[in-house]
């Protein structure tokens, strides 16, 4: 069993009836579910439960949410590689299925590393309205860029930003606002055992007032009508229950709704809030409340969109002719240039001076002297018909896990220059055709060892 910090033990005792709290406390001898999320972008439900060579369990609450088996190991299956699926406990699906983003909103992932709830939201989008993903701690926003470009996302805006600050930029910007807080992470103890020992009734205390701000911020950044759904992987009443009762205090604009998977889980202490229990269900801990912010959302003014500089004739040529050569299409949008790094910007992106920025769009690829280097971001995000070279290996080829290392291929066919990789269909990245071999352009940074 877990070793569960004393202080916590007591206080669920206290909290719960006898025979309630020995199933929970039991809990903490069973196994761990794993979980993992297809993304409807790049495969369909019927053809991802048909295709993935793993034991693949439906997660009830959320449709494209299943469970595997530990020793499936797809983490370390090239489909992952491709972004097909996203791997993430399951009671975390929960979340954006309260959310229910639809095509067209702007959507805000306040506290957004390392990107599950991200990919979650894009998978609902779709190429259409805008995810802005934000996170305040810089060293984990690379892996957050990382995850939304192995999505396969178009339509972003990563951000570095605190949530003050993202409240000064973004006033009723969003339709919708998903604040995943941090949190004292007691939900999450027996997934990572480390966390009982970071554990402390002061640092319940502390992350309660931190994300009493968070809250307010969060409040300012969305639009009359608009819905918010905050959630913890905590059992703290303090950071659950009773927050959402001093934010409902703090602004009376918005109410409490239902969860609309809430026959799966438990209801919390607060009318329409939920709980994740891990002696309930197939996941652990998890609070989840659904707000709505009164109002009428059609009386905002349009926003500013951000103003760009439109390209210079020889990036826009350079540009034009490896799109000729490798696509079948030239993205059409707005364009914008940083440095020598080419975006096509998300439709409705708003001014982005004076913000920390890691991604501001669809990141297409470098410019250089007289021609044009494709991103790895571009190939994720490419769909079937959109290229037209292409060398396709099998998932359980020894190509691919060679490609996958870095390594250049011989490849006795015609033509020459940019080509995708795939794997059964899926991008995996560029490599270029040269005299019979396959120049690997997959990132230095991703490749197996």
């Amino acid at each position: 069993m877990t070793a569960l910090p004393e202080r916590f033990v007591e206080r669920m005792k206290r909290t719960m009836e006898e025979e309630e709290a020995a199933s929970f406390f039991a809990s903490y001898d069973e196994n761990v579910a794993h979980g993992l999320r297809l993304n409807p972008g790049k495969i369909s439900r019927d053809g991802f439960t048909d295709r993935m060579p793993f034991s693949l369990t439906p997660v009830p609450w959320c449709p494209p949410g299943f469970y595997y088996n530990e020793e499936d190991r797809p983490g370390k299956h090239p489909y992952h590689a491709a972004g097909v699926y996203y791997i993430q406990e399951p009671s975390a699906m929960a979340v954006i299925e309260a959310l229910k983003p639809e095509p067209g909103d702007r959507v805000l992932d306040l506290c957004a590393a390392p990107g599950g709830k991200s990919t979650h939201i894009a998978g609902y989008l779709g190429d259409r309205g805008l995810l802005v993903a934000n996170e305040i701690h810089s060293t984990r926003v690379k892996a957050l860029s990382e995850n939304l470009e192995r999505w396969g996302a178009r339509n972003i805006l990563v951000t570095n930003e605190t949530p003050d600050r993202m409240a000064e930029r973004f006033p009723a910007f969003f339709d919708k606002i998903v604040v995943d807080a941090p949190c004292s992470g007691e939900g999450m103890f027996r997934k990572l055992p480390e966390a009982c020992e970071d554990w402390s009734e002061e640092k319940v205390a502390h992350c309660a007032s931190m994300q009493t701000d968070i809250l307010a911020d969060a409040a300012k950044m969305l639009k009359p009508g608009g819905v918010m759904v905050y959630s913890t992987c905590t059992f703290a009443e303090d950071e659950n229950e009773r927050q959402i009762e001093r934010f409902l205090a703090a602004h009376p604009e918005f109410s409490l709704e239902p969860v609309a998977q809430q026959e799966y889980f438990t209801p919390g202490k607060l009318e329409h809030t939920v709980r994740l229990w891990p002696h309930k269900l197939r996941g652990e801990g998890h609070f989840l409340a659904r707000l709505r912010k009164s109002g009428d959302t059609e009386a905002l003014e349009t926003v500013q969109e951000e103003k760009v500089k439109p390209l210079s004739a020889d990036v826009r040529r350079v540009f034009e002719a490896f799109c000729r050569e490798a696509l079948t299409f030239t993205p059409e949008g707005r364009y914008a240039l940083f440095g020598d790094q080419l975006y096509l910007l998300a439709d409705g992106l708003p001014r982005l001076n004076r913000l920390k920025i890691s991604r501001a769009g669809w990141h297409l690829g470098t410019v250089k002297k007289g021609r044009f280097e494709p991103s790895h971001a571009m190939a994720l995000a490419l769909k079937p018909g959109e290229w037209k070279s292409g060398v396709d290996f099998s998932a359980d080829s020894e190509e691919v896990l060679r490609y996958l290392r870095g390594e250049t291929l011989f490849w006795d066919a015609a033509g020459k220059g940019w080509t995708i990789v795939t794997v059964d269909g899926f991008p995996l990245g560029w490599g270029k055709l040269v005299q019979g071999q396959l120049k690997n352009h997959y990132p230095k940074g991703l490749r197996m060892l």
